[in-house]
C-alpha cells in the first residue's frame, strides 16, 4: 500500500466528493433505493469520527475563546485604545452584552470588513477609500448576505467564520487521514491515522491564533477553501478544485498562490482518481500525462482577475489591492530577506527592552511606546523560528505539493516587510498553513508524552492572545 491507495484501505465507503446520493439495490427484488446522505455518513466510521473530533475541537476551543476574551473584558475594561479603529455602531454599541460579547471578535481588521460589507469599496473616492481595497472581496460579501437576512453584522461575520472553521477542521481531518496514515510491515507499531487526524484538528483549533478563526477575520474562510483545494485535487475533482482556488484568490492575496500545488498534485500525485502514467519516472518528469481536465486549474487566478476588473471598472484602478499596502509600510526587499530584517529587529527590540529606557529608540517605530514595539518584534521572530522545524517537517514527510504550498505562502510576508515590525501578521499567516499542522499532529502522535503539554501550553497561549485582541491591544 502507498500514499496513493491508502485511504482505499480506510474506507469502505466511496469518497465525500462521490455522487451525493447511491442507489444499492435491495436484497429481495433488486430495486434500488436512495440513501440519505445522513444514513451514508453514519454507515462511514472514517467520515464520523471526522465529524465527532471536530465538533468537539470545535466548540471546546472556541468556549475558551470567549472566556477568555469576555472574562478579560470583564475584568479591566475595554482598553486604553478603543477608539484607535472603533467606528461607532461597527464593532461596538450593541449594549453591555452585546459589547462584550462582540469582544473577542470584533477588533481592529474586523472594522474593514464590516464597513466594506455595509458600504462597499467605493474605489471612484481615490484616496479617501483605497486602503479598503487591501482586503479582498469574498468574505465581507458572505458578510453582507448572511446580514442581509437579518442578523446583526457582527453575528453575521462570526457564524460565516464558524460555519468555515467547521468545515476547515473536517477537510484538515480528512487530509490528514488520507496523507499519515501508517502502511507497510511497520504500521502496526505507528499511531493510528485516526490518532493523528484528532490531533491536527485539535492543534488548528487551539493554535496560539486560532481565536482569529471565530473573528471577523479572513482566516477561518481561506483556510476551508485551500484546504477543499486539496482534498478535491487529491480525489481528482479538478472542477471543484479550480472553483475553490477562484474562490481563495477572491478572499486573499495569497489564495492564487493554490494554483502551484494544484498543478502539483495533478503531475505528481499522489491521486485517487487514477493511476500513474509514469509510475517508474524520477522528478522532475510527471507521472501523470496532462488531459484535457487540467484546464479547469486556469480558473484559479480567476478571484483575483475579476477583483482588479471590478475595481478598475467602478472608477479605481486594478491594481490598488497591492498599492494599498503601502499605507501599512510593506515594501519589497527581496525573495525571503524580510527574515534578516525581523532578526535584526528583534535584536534591537531586545538591546531596547535591556537597556529600560524610552528616549533612544535602536529602530523605526510604529508609534506608541517603543517597548511594545521591542516586544512585538521579538514575540514574531519567536514564531518564525518555531516554524521552521515544520516547514521542513513537512517538506519530508509530506508529499511535495504541500511542502511547495507552505514555502510559497511565506513567501510574500517574508519578501514584503514592514518597516517598524518586518514580520508583521506573520503569526496569522502561519496559522492557516495546515500542513504545519499536519506535520505536527504526526510528531506529537509519535511521542505521547509530549501531547498534553503541547496542547495546554498552545491552548493558555490562545487564551492570552484572546484576551490582548479583546482589549484592543495589537496582537498579529
Amino acid at each position: 500500500m502507498n500514499s496513493d491507495t491508502a485511504e482505499l484501505a480506510i474506507l469502505d465507503t466511496a469518497s465525500e466528493l462521490a455522487a451525493p446520493f447511491r442507489t444499492p439495490a435491495s436484497g429481495s427484488g433488486g430495486v434500488g433505493f436512495v440513501r440519505r446522505p445522513w444514513s451514508r455518513l453514519r454507515a462511514d466510521p472514517a467520515r464520523m469520527a471526522a465529524v465527532s473530533d471536530s465538533w468537539r475541537a470545535l466548540w471546546s476551543s472556541r468556549l475558551l475563546v470567549w472566556l477568555a476574551g469576555m472574562g478579560t473584558v470583564a475584568a479591566v475594561g475595554f482598553g486604553p485604545v478603543r477608539n484607535a479603529f472603533n467606528p461607532p455602531g461597527v464593532t461596538r454599541g450593541f449594549g453591555w452584552l452585546g459589547d462584550l460579547l462582540a469582544a473577542p471578535a470584533a477588533r481592529w481588521d474586523a472594522s474593514w470588513y464590516l464597513v466594506i460589507a455595509h458600504y462597499g469599496y467605493r474605489p471612484d473616492l481615490g484616496s479617501f477609500t483605497s486602503s479598503r481595497t487591501a482586503f479582498f472581496p469574498l468574505y465581507p460579501l458572505g458578510l453582507h448576505a448572511i446580514a442581509w437576512s437579518g442578523a446583526p453584522p457582527v453575528a453575521a461575520g462570526v457564524l460565516l467564520s464558524l460555519m468555515a472553521l467547521s468545515l476547515s477542521l473536517y477537510g484538515i481531518h480528512r487530509l490528514t487521514t488520507l496523507e499519515l496514515t501508517p502502511s507497510g510491515p511497520s504500521a502496526i507499531a505507528q499511531p493510528s491515522g485516526r490518532d493523528v487526524a484528532r490531533l491536527a484538528v485539535l492543534i488548528t483549533a487551539f493554535a496560539p491564533m486560532a481565536f482569529y478563526f471565530s473573528a471577523v477575520y479572513s482566516e477561518s474562510l481561506y483556510l476551508a477553501l485551500s484546504v477543499g483545494l486539496f482534498l478535491c485535487a487529491r480525489r481528482g475533482n479538478w472542477a471543484a478544485a479550480g472553483a475553490l482556488g477562484a474562490l481563495a484568490a477572491a478572499t486573499r492575496s495569497a489564495g492564487v498562490l493554490l494554483l502551484l500545488p494544484a498543478l502539483i498534485l495533478y503531475l505528481y500525485g499522489p491521486r485517487e482518481d487514477r493511476a500513474p502514467d509514469f509510475p517508474s519516472v524520477r522528478f522532475p518528469r510527471p507521472r501523470y500525462r496532462p488531459r484535457a481536465d487540467i484546464l479547469w486549474l486556469a480558473i484559479v487566478p480567476a478571484g483575483l482577475a475579476l477583483y482588479m476588473a471590478y475595481l478598475a471598472l467602478a472608477g479605481g484602478e486594478g491594481l490598488m489591492p497591492f498599492h494599498a499596502q503601502d499605507v501599512w509600510g510593506r515594501h519589497f526587499a527581496g525573495p525571503y530577506l524580510g527574515v534578516w530584517d525581523g532578526v535584526r529587529a528583534a535584536f534591537q527590540g531586545a538591546r531596547q527592552l535591556l537597556s529600560f529606557q524610552r528616549h533612544h529608540v535602536y529602530f523605526p517605530s510604529a508609534g506608541g511606546s517603543p517597548f511594545v514595539d521591542a516586544g512585538h518584534n521579538l514575540m514574531l521572530l519567536a514564531f518564525l523560528l518555531a516554524a521552521v522545524p515544520a516547514v521542513v517537517g513537512v517538506l519530508r514527510r509530506l508529499p511535495l505539493a504541500y511542502g511547495v504550498y507552505v514555502l510559497a505562502a511565506l513567501a510574500l510576508p517574508l519578501s514584503y516587510p514592514v518597516t517598524p515590525q518586518p514580520l508583521m501578521s506573520l503569526p496569522r499567516f502561519l496559522v492557516v498553513l495546515f500542513p504545519l499542522s499536519m506535520w505536527f499532529a504526526a510528531w506529537l502522535a509519535a511521542h505521547p508524552r509530549a501531547q498534553r503539554p503541547a496542547l495546554a501550553a498552545s491552548a493558555l497561549l490562545m487564551a492570552f492572545f484572546v484576551a490582548q485582541f479583546a482589549t484592543w491591544h495589537w496582537v498579529a
